[in-house]
């Protein structure tokens, strides 16, 4: 920056544009708090059908959120630009005062241009030596002190005026179109974060240099910044696609077989790591897409460590996904790499994907032994990053021919629990591990994947083993958990809406009865998919009792006919559960019991965590029926919903396992049918009292007891007619 140029610069044109962003900030939070509080919160409230169902909704919320990204980037800008004008002025204060002193001092400052100054003593002829030899004349340390300190000024100065042009241009390159959500309270944060990126990745480029020190420093780094937009723009660009492989390919190898500090280190250095480039996949900059193709590009590369002697190295796909597992990809990257990776995957065929990405490719470990194998079924990294984004996890499973064929090779290879994940994402659109959010209500096309499921799954003759083989009970549980309303509507028939409340796009999407009662029966076999289902059951009938007691004009009918199709529908799905089980003849009687119980706990303990019982709400878990109970949960009930996780766990838990066999005999599946009752008994009770309903009590559980009792045996007789079943 020019001396002239700080000295004399009239900062009032940016005091203009700073007071022009704060009023833009300004409406666009009154934008932004008008979209989430009317425009989305009525368009997910809203009934919606056909077309709407799909476009218009996914238009609104990707609307609202608009706003609110515009609002945080106006933001952004508004406090850099009024940092840096406030930072300029203070330079200037600085100069001004520092040339006052040196014309005090007899110095002479001098723009000479092009950014260079000078500074000169003043000499004149009439002054001359004292007696003890001083003159009037400036000495020469002087001038260099105040040459130092003006060119410190101006160095400061403009490194704020270049810092803040830099980091403005990055944070608009960031969206294409659109706003980008990175938030900066002032210039220098947003500078430090692009320094940071600068100095990681030019660390990156050289892993052999970096010592366990330096990686631990990289690491605190990383996990300060992974989730700002411009630090993981800037070091994925400026490390480069191939580079960001080979980084990850270097630290594999030099660090195989980590123990103790060392491997919780390069854990958590690949979760940061991870997080970053997710953060990264969502910038729209020109050097970012570059990146984004060029990694594609890789995914068949095989990469070698520098001091590896094997030949057989890594493939970029393998790297790629090993980095997958933490973080929110961007959607449009991860239908782009899944199409790539499916395209390999199904022509090997269900059988042969072992064969085709991990005999021979298991030299090292690129997920530092999580449990999860060794990162080299790129694809478990792939479902695993898909969990994270329902929306793509929905692109991956659209096609029944991809999700037929990812499903088959479950039972082949370690994939059933990651894809397990993704699948249950991709049909609740809730992230797996989101504990904050409200899963949206099911589209049709969430309620067709979910049907496409059931359907393999009910298949003679081997579908069942996606449960005991492929390891996805526990998330077919989730699942099945979570469509209880649709599963409901499917078992009971047309016209039975105004009772099995939902707010699904697609109620009676889920197909024919036999798949839904084939995939009811496989699942309870898995003792975590058996939770599952009767947490989600509970949750649902309690929910949907209390409604319809508390609020009469939800069915236009007698409260007795209401309550018994709900006790008939939790007899026939609760009672499909507890045959299948006795079919299955379950022998390990205490290590069944066990299994059971403590996933059952577990599922408690996190639908706990979701369920606020208050005086007008109740907050479900959508895995266990809160998305589809949006309909039912609310006008001032929703406790008793609550308070069915409690009597879940202890009313519901199995105990004693008489005679070493669970289910064994007549006496523990009327055990279990009576707990059913009980649950819908209970459910009744606490909603007559908490809302003071004039009903008779007994009477009330009376008639459930029977409906629960119907509803069982009914559920025998469609066991029967759906699957071949022991005899005796």
């Amino acid at each position: 920056m020019d001396l002239d140029a700080l000295r004399y610069g009239n900062f009032s044109k940016l005091g203009e544009a700073v007071t022009d962003w704060e009023q833009m900030t300004k409406k666009l939070a009154d934008l932004q708090k008008d979209a989430e509080n009317n425009l989305k919160a009525k368009a997910d409230k809203a009934k919606w059908a056909g077309v709407n169902a799909t476009i218009s909704r996914e238009f609104i919320t990707k609307t609202a959120a608009e706003f609110a990204d515009a609002h945080t980037q106006a933001n952004s800008i508004t406090k850099i630009l009024s940092d840096t004008r406030s930072e300029l002025i203070e330079y200037r204060t600085q100069l001004n005062d520092a040339i006052s002193r040196a014309t005090q001092q007899n110095m002479s400052v001098i723009d000479t241009g092009d950014g260079a100054f000078a500074v000169m003593g003043n000499t004149r002829p009439d002054w001359t030596s004292d007696p003890s030899g001083n003159t009037g004349a400036t000495d020469q340390k002087a001038v260099d002190a105040l040459r130092d300190e003006i060119q410190g000024i101006l160095t400061k100065a403009t490194q704020s005026d270049n810092s803040a042009a830099k980091v403005l241009r990055l944070l608009v390159d960031q969206a294409k179109h659109g706003f980008a959500d990175a938030s900066y309270s002032d210039r220098d944060s947003a500078a430090e974060a692009v320094a940071a990126a600068e100095k990681l990745a030019k660390m990156a480029k050289n892993p052999a240099d970096m010592t366990l020190g330096d990686i631990a420093d990289f690491n605190r780094t990383m996990e300060k910044y992974n989730g700002d937009s411009l630090f993981a723009e800037q070091f994925a660009t400026r490390l480069g696609a191939k580079g960001t492989l080979q980084f990850w390919t270097e630290m594999s190898y030099a660090h195989a077989g980590a123990r103790d500090s060392e491997l919780k280190t390069m854990k958590s250095l690949q979760e940061n790591l991870s997080l970053t480039l997710a953060t990264a996949s969502f910038s729209d900059s020109g050097a970012m897409m570059e990146w984004k193709k060029n990694l594609l590009a890789e995914s068949n590369t095989s990469f070698h460590a520098s001091n590896s002697t094997s030949p057989i190295g890594v493939l970029g796909s393998q790297v790629i996904s090993s980095l997958m597992r933490q973080g929110t990809y961007d959607t449009e990257f991860l239908d782009d790499y899944r199409e790539k990776l499916f395209k390999v995957d199904k022509p090997a065929g269900e059988l042969a994907t072992d064969d085709l990405w991990v005999n021979g490719y298991d030299g090292v470990d690129l997920v530092f032994g999580d449990g999860n194998g060794n990162g080299r079924d790129p694809l478990e990294g792939l479902f695993e990053g898909l969990s994270h984004n329902p929306e793509a996890a929905v692109h991956a499973f659209e096609s029944k021919s991809d999700l037929d064929h990812m499903l088959g090779t479950a039972k082949y290879t370690d994939r059933g629990e990651p894809l397990g994940r993704a699948l249950e994402a991709a049909v609740t659109g809730l992230a797996n591990g989101d504990s904050t959010s409200m899963a949206p209500p099911h589209s049709a096309d969430q309620v067709q994947i979910m049907a496409n499921i059931m359907e393999a799954v009910a298949q003679p003759g081997g579908g069942a083993d996606l449960v005991s083989k492929g390891g996805l009970g526990d998330s077919f549980g989730n699942m099945a958990a979570s469509y209880m309303p649709e599963i409901s509507q499917t078992l009971a028939g047309d016209g039975a809406e105004s009772i099995f409340l939902t707010n699904s796009d697609d109620p009676h999407g889920l197909g024919k009865v036999r798949d839904v009662v084939r995939f009811l029966s496989a699942v309870s076999e898995d003792p975590s998919g058996r939770a599952g289902i009767i947490l989600g059951e509970g949750i649902y009938t309690s929910g949907l009792i209390e409604s319809h007691l508390a609020n009469p004009s939800l069915f236009d009918g007698p409260d007795n006919q209401v309550l018994q199709r709900i006790g008939e529908n939790a007899g026939i799905i609760e009672g499909i559960v507890g045959h299948s089980v006795a079919d299955g003849e379950v022998r390990a009687a205490v290590e069944g019991e066990t299994a059971y119980n403590e996933s059952l706990k577990a599922k408690g303990d996190f639908a706990k965590t979701w369920i606020a019982v208050g005086v007008t709400f109740v907050e479900i878990p959508p895995a266990y029926g809160g998305a589809a109970m949006g309909a039912v949960i609310g006008g001032g009930v929703g406790a008793v919903a609550g308070a069915a996780v409690d009597h879940l766990l202890e009313g519901q838990k199995m105990s004693g396992a008489r005679d070493g066999a669970l289910y064994q005999s007549a006496g523990d599946l009327y055990d279990s049918r009576n707990s059913v009752s009980r649950q819908a008994q209970w459910a009744a009770e606490e909603s007559i009292a908490r809302h003071n309903l004039d009903l008779p009590m007994q009477g009330t559980k009376d008639l459930i007891r029977d409906a629960v009792v119907e509803g069982w045996g009914g559920s025998n007789d469609l066991l029967s007619d759906t699957k071949e079943r022991p005899r005796g």
